[in-house]
């Protein structure tokens, strides 16, 4: 397999609901006219407590700064893994339990703090760009690894990276984090360009009209009733949804493509706490106990907390898998 290191140089923040009047013309731009602004690497997704967006700096000069946004300190480098010369295609190729082993978890072993993106067509892996030596040394062995420059693909070896490598520190356990499940049942979506204008409108009023107030997490990682929660991205021109079935309802069902199967998905909610960007083995803590018994999950890492996707006939098995884990970590 290839990891391909995207010339994409991306910033993480997050919007603070109250604030969000400030944006919605820069973020019009970037849903509807990224053209306009060059931006080729986007993603909005909306949770109970704020608006998690990642985008590229030619986006995120479109940004003006304001008491309501924060923006995390470092810069994230995008990773995508490459099987048989292209990135998988399709919501049932994706899942972050397809690179849980090759990707996921040496990463977090040498402490490597990720971000994780999944997308109707592909998984993106978001790596800090000071810890890039650090990847490169982790996964030379296992991968043949390219980084994109101007559109070429240019292989990167070993020695590109020697420079700044950083041994891995002694192993420490990481935090288990609790983990909840809301009753809603996700859709995972996708649309054509050009078909976008079509549902424009509607868009704009989910994701701007649309606000319910917050509902609390349960204690004790108990399931929640429901949660806000929609995800948009737009990357190279392809584009990926994320909605919860009754949203779903509310668009033109002939516009919205999804798989064949047209299967639901339910979602695993990780962190009682919002948790922090330096923390290693987070996505790690969900990928593995899933990959072990072939469950794919769908993941989207936000500013304060990290969502995992599953299939709904899984969700059960997927609860007291992850439950039992924390229970012997204690």
């Amino acid at each position: 397999m290839d990891l391909h290191i995207l010339e994409h140089r991306v910033r993480v923040l997050s919007l603070a609901r109250r604030g969000l009047w400030l944006y919605t013309h820069p973020l019009l731009k970037l849903l509807f006219l990224p053209q306009r602004c060059r931006c080729k690497f986007f993603s909005l997704t909306e949770t109970p407590e704020d608006y998690t967006i990642m985008l590229d700096e030619e986006g995120f000069k479109e940004l003006p700064p304001s008491e309501f946004m924060q923006v995390a300190d470092s810069t994230w480098l995008v990773l995508s893994v490459v099987s048989n010369g292209r990135a998988p295609s399709g919501c049932q190729a994706t899942g972050v339990t397809k690179i849980a082993r090759s990707v996921i978890a040496p990463l977090a072993e040498h402490h490597v703090s990720v971000l994780m993106l999944s997308t109707y067509q592909t998984d993106f892996v978001l790596v800090r760009e000071r810890d890039l030596p650090v990847v490169i040394h982790t996964l030379a062995g296992e991968f043949d690894i390219y980084k994109e420059e101007n559109g070429e693909s240019i292989p990167v070896t070993c020695d590109d990276a020697s420079n700044g490598f950083l041994k891995p520190k002694a192993a420490t356990s990481p935090t288990l984090h609790p983990v909840q499940s809301p009753q809603n049942r996700f859709c995972i979506l996708t649309v054509a360009p050009d078909t976008l204008p079509a549902i424009a409108t509607m868009l704009i009023d989910v994701l701007f009209y649309s606000h319910s107030p917050p509902k609390e997490p349960s204690a004790g990682g108990q399931d929640l009733d429901s949660i806000t929660f929609f995800a948009f991205s737009l990357i190279e021109g392809y584009i990926s949804i994320v909605m919860d079935a009754e949203t779903q309802k509310r668009f033109p069902s002939d516009l919205l493509l999804t798989s064949s199967s047209g299967e639901l998905w339910r979602m695993v909610r990780i962190g009682g706490q919002p948790l922090g960007f330096d923390e290693c083995g987070i996505v790690a803590q969900i990928a593995e106990p899933l990959a072990a018994v072939d469950i794919s999950a769908y993941y989207i890492s936000t500013f304060n907390f990290d969502h995992a996707l599953v299939p709904e006939e899984g969700i059960i098995e997927v609860i007291q898998l992850l439950q039992k884990r924390q229970e012997s970590g204690r």
